[in-house]
């Protein structure tokens, strides 16, 4: 695929303009008002705060949902609540242990379909809902879920390294859920297949085939793609021709787009193979989509033109800028 350089550099600006990759960038004000930073004993900028326990480390994440989403779609925002977060410790090499939930309703009518989405991921990925906060005496409804998890060997989000491949894992067999751009692959799937695709990760990690991932969130591949260059340091480019796409899905949605199943693993070449071949076995599309340099710009290219979405070095995007040795050495 060739776009040309003109056309690829007003998708560029256009991408980079995006609600999703603007609402990544609202991170690096909080994180600063926090004092956090990739410096942090638990590094701030992952998918889960990764806290050493024993052997391993216990996983802790949360998710919070657009009140627009809520309203628009509440049994599958009550069903994103389990799986969002499912997938945020799988993208660190973990296996989810148990939900807690915070709701605010307009009576229990209105809470109803948001609940009752939960207790159907959570019952699909086999993953309890253990407890939480209620609130159906309010007239400002809110939505957010909180995740506990384990594992036993990390992925994350400061661990890619000059030479790496990037490689992209999405399951294609969906729809867009609309009007938002969610791709939506889970709600029909059978359970089995759902909680054998989550294993895919940890196992990855335990077999060190990579050390450092993110599953794909608001922002798309281009937002996932410029937090994971940002936390580790490095440069990464996207080639646009490569990444798995459904067909008759236009470019620029796709590259902004939240799907219920995607990941990006940092990979040694010598393991790409390995990598895609795990996901193609259970039906899941897995492809080289770019590589990682020195630097400190996300860029795309076609194969010929080529185009900065964001310099780091010029205007931080979330804020988590690599790991010191010292802090590295903490978490170890």
């Amino acid at each position: 695929m060739m776009i040309g350089s003109l056309a690829i550099s007003a998708l560029a600006e256009r991408v980079r303009r995006s609600s999703g990759i603007a609402a990544k960038s609202d991170i690096a004000g909080i994180a600063q008002s926090l004092g956090l930073s990739g410096d942090n004993a638990i590094p701030v900028g992952d998918d889960c705060a990764a806290i050493p326990d024993r052997d391993g480390y216990l996983l802790f994440a949360i998710e919070g949902f657009m009140n627009e989403f809520v309203a628009g779609d509440p049994w599958f925002a009550g069903w994103c609540g389990a799986m969002v977060n499912i997938s945020d410790i799988a993208a660190m090499g973990g296996r989810p242990l148990a939900i807690v939930n915070a709701i605010w309703a307009y009576g229990e009518a209105n809470a109803s379909p948001v609940l009752a989405g939960l207790k159907d991921a959570s019952q699909a990925f086999g993953v309890p809902v253990v407890g939480g906060h209620t609130n159906i005496r309010t007239d400002r409804s809110q939505f957010a879920v909180a995740i506990l998890g384990r594992a036993n060997k990390l992925l994350t989000s400061f661990d890619a390294e000059p030479g790496d491949e990037l490689i992209a894992a999405i399951d294609l067999r969906g729809r867009y859920r609309e009007p938002f751009s969610n791709w939506e692959a889970a709600t029909e799937a059978p359970h089995s297949r759902l909680r054998g695709d989550i294993e895919l990760l940890p196992a990855i990690a335990e077999a060190s085939l990579s050390r450092a991932a993110k599953d794909i969130s608001q922002g798309g591949i281009v937002g996932t793609a410029a937090m994971l260059a940002e936390c580790s340091g490095v440069a990464i480019d996207l080639d646009l021709a490569a990444i798995p796409k459904p067909a008759g899905v236009a470019l620029e949605r796709w590259l902004l787009t939240f799907p219920s199943f995607g990941y990006l693993l940092s990979v040694k070449p010598d393991d790409t193979s390995a990598v895609v071949d795990r996901f193609a076995r259970r039906g899941i599309a897995a492809a080289r989509i770019g590589s990682v340099t020195r630097g400190s710009c996300l860029s795309v290219s076609d194969g010929g033109a080529s185009e900065t979405i964001w310099d780091f070095a010029q205007k931080p995007l979330i804020g988590a800028g690599p790991r010191t040795r010292h802090a590295a050495e903490v978490e170890a």
